[in-house]
Parts: structure tokens; sequence; C-alpha cells
């Protein structure tokens, strides 16, 4: 049919009657013949009239039943929400406002330990047992995608998402087509700089990394015996630099390395590049403390990490001067390119065997508003210096001053993303942990100069090819 309806119907046949013959006698005695009434049919517009009113009723029954069910999902239930990071206290006043709101919901925060955490979520889940939301790394998702449940649309679909995070989150946390994960925080990587050294030395930060290389030669100190005293910059090495994996990952991935296939000329360009702080320059060695150490000593010009480490630097030594700017960056072809940066942090997302997932996912809404996170930052900067950094791309302006976290947020939005992360926890047959032996592997041979950098990265994408096999993971 074409949009047209033909409402057919023959008319109804004409009542007949037997008429006598009338004489003119019979037609003075007898009476005369009144033929009877025509037969009453109901108007068929009433008929129509009455279905649609019916119609209407069960339809309105059906939709009153589906929306007191979903009143009552996500108005009532126990949630139990495994976290890392915050302590209860500073997470309780934002459930207290919550609960207030929703009487029948009661939220459980459990802050875990980090050891082994992956494994025994991964385990908890498998059992049937775990909680209804849990924290998970950016780079988790191929890990737990059978476990985490889909981001309703009615909570929030994908392009209100996009447009409330910065892009890099969109692409950590989509698995097929559902999103997967809401942030509550987000960091990056980003350059620490003592300002003690840079100001005695009247030389500001760089912004490329050419720059970066000289000023690491400039500010290295070394005594009469060649032992390092004060260093330039951490790189090259893996034992003792703090986040190696993020910044060989940043190298490459500025390079236009395809992190899947991490081989060839660009590969080994950035793979060089970070080995001559040690094998060539002389800047970073192996016998220094750890980096995030050196640093909090005063002993280190230049420190590559997340703005979190601050905290470590702080309580270390209060006394340090330092501030944090933009990861430097490669030429550009155009100035108007974002700087890239190499996003790392939390996420939360719901346990796809949960019996209380609508209000999870309510919860964790309201948990993500701009009024929410603006609370959680104040409640968290009272027990420490900052709070988690927002992940609301409409919040940046809020932060852009900020010492230490202003960088991150500047260079949010051209931030990417892979499976190298230290520190994650996630365990010896975890994704990061897998990839940053083999990349560990390669670091290590070129700067003990037991391979040549194509060789060690040869054997390297053999390995991710096999990690990336075992997650069925294809290139994002």
């Amino acid at each position: 049919m074409n949009g047209e309806q033909t409402v057919g119907g023959g008319q109804n046949p004409p009542n007949t009657y037997t008429i006598p013959v009338v004489t003119q006698n019979s037609a003075v005695n007898s009476p005369p013949i009144v033929p009877p009434p025509p037969k009453k049919t109901f108007p068929k517009i009433a008929i129509f009239a009455i279905v649609a009113v019916v119609v209407l009723a069960l339809l309105f029954a059906v939709f009153k039943i589906i929306a007191s069910r979903s009143s009552s999902s996500v108005s009532s239930g126990t949630i139990t929400w495994w976290g890392l990071w915050e302590d209860p206290a500073t997470i309780q006043p934002l459930i207290d406002t919550y609960q207030s709101q929703h009487p029948g919901v009661k939220i459980n925060y459990i802050k875990e330990s980090p050891q082994d955490y992956r494994e025994r979520l991964t385990s908890s889940l498998a059992k049937n047992a775990g909680p209804d939301i849990f924290s998970f790394h950016n780079s988790w998702v191929p890990m737990f995608r059978s476990s985490l449940d889909s981001l309703p649309p009615n909570v929030m679909n994908p392009a209100d998402f996009a447009k409330t995070f910065y892009p890099v989150t969109s692409s950590d946390l989509t698995s097929g087509s559902s999103i997967v994960g809401i942030p509550l925080e987000y960091d990056a990587l980003t350059l620490f700089i003592n300002q003690d050294i840079f100001d005695k030395a009247g030389k500001t930060p760089p912004t490329n990394w050419d720059d970066f290389r000289a000023l690491a030669k400039q500010f290295t100190i070394k005594d009469d015996k060649g032992v390092i005293t004060q260093a330039g910059a951490a790189m090259g090495r893996t034992e003792n630099v703090d986040h190696w994996p993020e910044i060989l990952a940043l190298l490459m991935l500025q390079n236009g390395v395809d992190m899947e296939n991490p081989t060839g000329v660009n590969a080994e360009g950035a793979l060089t590049y970070f080995t001559l702080f040690s094998t060539t320059d002389g800047v970073w060695d192996a016998t220094l403390p750890s980096s995030t150490q050196t640093f909090a000593a005063g002993k280190l010009a230049m420190y590559i990490g997340p703005s979190w480490r601050a905290f470590d630097i702080q309580s270390q030594n209060p006394n340090l001067k330092f501030k944090t700017v933009g990861i430097p960056q490669l030429p550009k072809d155009s100035p108007s390119q974002p700087d890239i940066t190499y996003a790392t942090y939390w996420a939360q997302g719901v346990w796809s065997g949960s019996s209380h997932k609508a209000v999870a996912w309510d919860f964790l809404k309201f948990l993500s508003t701009q009024d929410s996170l603006t609370k959680f930052y104040q409640n968290e900067s009272k027990t420490r210096s900052f709070g988690e950094p927002y992940p609301r791309v409409d919040m940046a302006n809020l932060l852009t001053s900020h010492p230490i976290i202003g960088s991150i947020i500047t260079q949010a939005p051209g931030a990417t993303s892979w499976y190298l992360d230290s520190r994650t926890f996630d365990g010896p047959t975890g994704i990061n942990s897998q990839m940053i032996n083999y990349f560990g592997d390669a670091v290590n041979a070129v700067a003990n100069g037991k391979s040549t950098p194509d060789e060690a990265l040869a054997t390297a994408a053999q390995g991710v090819a096999q990690i990336l096999a075992q997650y069925k993971l294809v290139a994002r």
C-alpha cells in the first residue's frame, strides 16, 4: 500500500414488502398498510471511537506499568562500589546527597587496595559476586569487555557523551558500539620542571623535543669522577625512569607510529631518541635513584609523569619549587593542530551482571555533573593540595591556570592513549604488564648496546601481535 486506505462495503439491500391488490371495496374496509420502520444500524464512526478509546486505555496501562517498573528500579536498591584512590570521607558527602534524593537507594563505597586489584576484581565478577560499580583504568576495557554494562542512551547518549568529555575518553571507553564507563577525573603526562634550576640558568621551559634534549644536556652536572650530581632529564632507561612506558608510547604516537605494528623508521626514531639520553648524552644512568625521588630531592631539572605525582613530590620535599608545563611537541604541519599528550586515568563502570544497573548508572550520571564534580574536587582539596582534574570539557576553564594540572587540561583536547601504562596494577597477565615486558626488552637491548632499534622492535612487534590477538583487538 502507498499510504492510502480504501474503505469498502456495499449498501444494505432495501426492505421488500408484499403489496396487496387494492380494490375499491377493500380500500374502504381494510386498514392502511404501514411499512415497518427501517432497521437501525450503529454508526461506524462511533465504533471506531470506542475501539480507539479502548486501545488508548490499554496503551496507557502498559506505559504506566513500564514507568512504574523503571521508576522503582531507579528509586531503590543497594549498590556496592569498589573504588581505589578516594577515602570514604571524601566520597560520602556526595553519596549522602544522592541518597537523600533517592530514599530507597543505599550506596556502599569500599576503598580497595591497588595491589592485585585487577585479579581480585576479575575473580569476584567471575563468581557473580562482583560490585555493582567498580573503578577501572582507561586501558582495561579489553580485559573487562564482557563484564562492563553499556551506558543506557536514556542516561547519556553517545553524542552527549562526546560533547561532555574529552575525545580520548570517548575513544578509550567505547567497546564496539557501546560506551562502557563514565570518568570522574582525567589525567595525562605532563612536564614537571624545577623552578630554581630554570631560574638560576635563566632558561624557559622547552616546547619541542630538540630544545628539551639541549636543555637536558645543559642542566646535567657531573663531579670529577663523572658521577651525575644533577640530571637534566630522566630518560633512556627502564629500571629507574618512572612512567617510561607512557613516555615511550607518547614519543611513538607523536611520531605517527602504528602501535599495533611498532616497526619502521618512525618507530626506530622514537626508540632511539628515548635511549640517547643514556647512551649518548649521559644525562641519566642506571646508578641514579628513581626519577620521582631524584626530582623530589631537587637534583633533576625535568621530569615527566602524570599530575598525581605532585603529591609524592610534595610529601618527600614540601619546600621544592616546581610547576608543570605542556609536554614538548614535534614540529606541526599547522599551528592549529592540537598538542599531543598521553592520557592515563581511571573511570567507573557498571557490572553487566548487577541486578541494580539502572540505579548504578543513574548514580554515576549524578556524580559526573558539574555540581557534583565541583564538590568532589573541593572535598579532595581539603586533604591534599588539589583535587582530581575535571574530565568535562565545559569545566576546563576552571583549571587552565592551575600551576600543576593546568598543563594537562590545556593539552587534553589532543590527548591519545594506548596499552602502555605503568602502575595500573593489572598483574603479570594484564594487558599493560605484557606490553611493558616486550617494549622494556626493546629499550634495554638498545640502551645496553645488545641490539639495533630495528631488531629490537621487530621482536617487540611479534609480542604485541600476540597480545592483541589474545584480547581480540583491532586498531583503535
